[in-house]
């Protein structure tokens, strides 16, 4: 049985190849060739078949990126020369990706930087003004890892929280004071 190249899928009836590689789809050879190209195949020596298999993605969902009230959600930092923007990225599963992510400015020299955090599978990038966040939100998903557009996860986590505490702060004071009241329930 062949096995795609990028992603380790079946490619029993694919007749996608370049150079002497398989491929089960268009967009597992277009990443494999865009990691060639820019000398970053290193990334298929961290695990067997690192890649993810991209699916068909709508680029117009991205549009909402260039609102100014949207990119305040993602951006924290921006001055004159570069910005510093999060994106959460669920798709980060392996050493590979992130391997992969913290190697961003080799496939566009418009990007700084980029740190990952697997914990909470988000990236930090920084990037030059030249660019737009939609053009950085394209590159990622141009990889595989197509960034999630809502982002207050984390606020409505901590919100949830919060939450909680007053709800078990409430019950212990009603317990308590459920407990002073006994002795006139009873006629004591």
């Amino acid at each position: 049985m062949q096995q795609c190249s990028h992603c380790g899928d079946s490619c029993e009836n694919s007749k996608i190849k370049s150079e002497e590689h398989l491929f089960c789809c268009n967009g597992c050879k277009t990443v494999f060739e865009l990691l060639n190209n820019n000398g970053l195949c290193d990334y298929y020596d961290n695990e067997e078949n690192p890649g993810i298999k991209i699916k068909n993605v709508y680029t117009e969902k991205f549009d909402i990126l260039d609102e100014l009230g949207t990119k305040k959600n993602f951006i924290l930092f921006e001055n004159q020369e570069f910005t510093k923007a999060k994106f959460l990225l669920p798709q980060i599963h392996c050493s590979s990706c992130i391997w992969l992510l913290e190697h961003l400015k080799k496939l566009d020299q418009r990007i700084i930087g980029s740190e990952v955090n697997f914990q909470k599978k988000s990236i930090l990038i920084t990037f030059e003004n030249s660019t737009s966040l939609k053009e950085v939100a394209l590159l990622l998903t141009s990889i595989g890892y197509e960034p999630r557009l809502d982002q207050n996860d984390e606020k409505s986590n901590q919100e949830g929280k919060k939450l909680i505490y007053k709800i078990g702060v409430a019950g212990f004071c009603f317990g308590n004071i459920m407990l002073f009241a006994f002795p006139v329930y009873l006629g004591l």
